[in-house]
């Protein structure tokens, strides 16, 4: 199908990855639908996307509300005619001990990264079984890969949302014509850092080499033409080895690496970010931490220096991926000899 035809949906679409997404859409003319919970980043993005030369509707809605969704999707349907792509992008995290954290917040990030994803499927799924075609992109993470100290809920969340998208493929397997295509990137600079709830103690910021948002955006506008079960960024192949090679070991690792930046780390106090209301005003695409490449294509900032005083879930998963990539070199070593 020529892009410009496209009517494509995406949840969780007022900032970051979503809006990298509807933006790279709309200049191929795509008409689009964007939900999300805060109207003004709607609007800013779907200022944006006509700027860009496509078609942006927008409509509140709460994804955790399987109600509201099921009526979105039906309204999304009415304005765009048809659904050729839904993109389920929504998420959230909280970043602290699992003790320190109080309960209700960790639900709250299962609600947002699982529950909001299976609404999206459940409410679409339905109208791509009556087209006899459609493609739902579910925006998981190198998370769904690797444990996360620090992040407990966020990586359980991951996780089940793999589980779910891998036992949905294959109810429809018969469906030669209904993908269900997951994502997975290494850190992304979004505004994320500004939403999470934080009981670290410990100030947020993005590590070097964070993977740019359009970056993400373009794999998922590739699958247009080419819909692929499982899609790594940023450390491809190497995630999956994680389930394979001293998962223990490395989630180990990672938690005594958060232990120490937690105490270097610029003190502050704990934060509910967006856990459970939506910003006040609009967020925009990229985090404002990150320094821009001067060349667009670049993903890792020239000459940008590492800080230890800075945090990590993303530096943390690479230096996973890299550790598992080392054993697994030295795992090939010892076999060769």
């Amino acid at each position: 199908m020529h892009q410009s035809h496209l009517r494509v949906v995406i949840m969780g679409g007022s900032s970051g990855i979503g809006a990298a997404t509807a933006i790279a859409f709309a200049r191929q003319g795509a008409h689009l639908v964007l939900g999300a919970r805060g109207k003004d980043g709607l609007d800013d993005i779907a200022r944006r996307c006509r700027q860009a030369g496509g078609h942006a509707d927008v409509l509140v809605v709460d994804a955790t509300d399987a109600d509201a969704v099921a009526a979105f999707a039906q309204d999304a349907r009415d304005l765009l005619g048809q659904i050729d792509l839904w993109f389920s992008n929504v998420g959230s995290g909280v970043v602290g001990k699992f003790a320190d954290v109080p309960i209700a917040h960790h639900r709250q990030v299962i609600e947002t990264n699982l529950i909001t994803h299976m609404n999206d499927a459940h409410a679409v799924m339905p109208i791509f079984l009556e087209q006899n075609y459609g493609i739902w992109v579910n925006m998981i993470s190198s998370g769904g890969f690797v444990a996360m100290p620090y992040a407990s809920a966020y990586g359980a969340s991951k996780f089940g949302l793999r589980g779910f998208s891998e036992a949905l493929r294959a109810e429809l397997g018969k469906q030669r014509d209904i993908h269900v295509c997951d994502i997975y990137p290494t850190f992304v600079d979004t505004p994320g850092f500004h939403h999470v709830a934080n009981y670290t103690g410990a100030r947020l910021s993005y590590p070097p080499g964070v993977l740019a948002p359009e970056k993400v955006a373009d794999a998922v506008v590739a699958l247009v033409r080419k819909p692929r079960p499982v899609t790594v960024l940023g450390a491809p192949d190497v995630t999956k080895k994680l389930t394979q090679l001293a998962p223990d070991l490395i989630a180990s690792g990672m938690n005594r690496f958060m232990e120490t930046w937690a105490r270097r780390a610029d003190p502050t106090g704990n934060t509910v970010g967006a856990l459970y209301e939506p910003q006040q005003g609009a967020s925009g695409v990229h985090s404002g931490m990150v320094k821009r490449p001067a060349r667009p294509r670049r993903d890792i900032p020239s000459g940008a220096p590492s800080n230890d005083r800075t945090l990590a879930v993303g530096a943390v998963l690479i230096a996973a991926a890299i550790g598992v990539s080392l054993l697994g070199k030295r795992s090939g070593d010892q076999s060769d000899n």
